[in-house]
């Protein structure tokens, strides 16, 4: 399968989010460290662009440091990865709900209570 989605070069990148190419490259170089990809400078892809404009309007928008970015990108990495998950658990409960209700006639799925409990708040 070919992977025809479009990649850009760092200063074609740097151009469509409104950076300069050097700051491209700065921000690359501190992210290559985690990365095992082998290539310097691999081509950007869009997904790499949205990441860029959220860098760019903490920094200049909310006046966050570099240090402070990576903190809002991982928590954004782990909210996702936690929706993620919930979402792939509640897609599994409503599956088991319907096979649950069609052998029982239930009309619920349980969420770490019993069916028909309410949980107090």
């Amino acid at each position: 399968m070919i992977d025809d989605r479009p990649r850009y070069m760092i200063s074609i990148a740097a151009e469509l989010v409104g950076m300069h190419p050097q700051t491209l490259r700065i921000y690359e170089t501190r992210a290559s460290s985690a990365r095992t990809d082998a290539r310097e400078h691999p081509p950007l892809l869009e997904a790499d662009l949205e990441r860029l404009r959220l860098i760019q309007r903490l920094t200049t928008e909310l006046g966050l440091n570099l240090a402070g970015v990576e903190v809002v990108l991982r928590l954004e990495d782990e909210l996702r990865r936690a929706h993620e998950r919930w979402s792939g658990s509640t897609v599994r409960c409503a599956k088991r709900s319907r096979t649950f209700t069609s052998s029982t006639g239930a009309t619920s799925c349980s969420t770490g209570t019993a069916a028909g409990s309410t949980r107090q708040r």
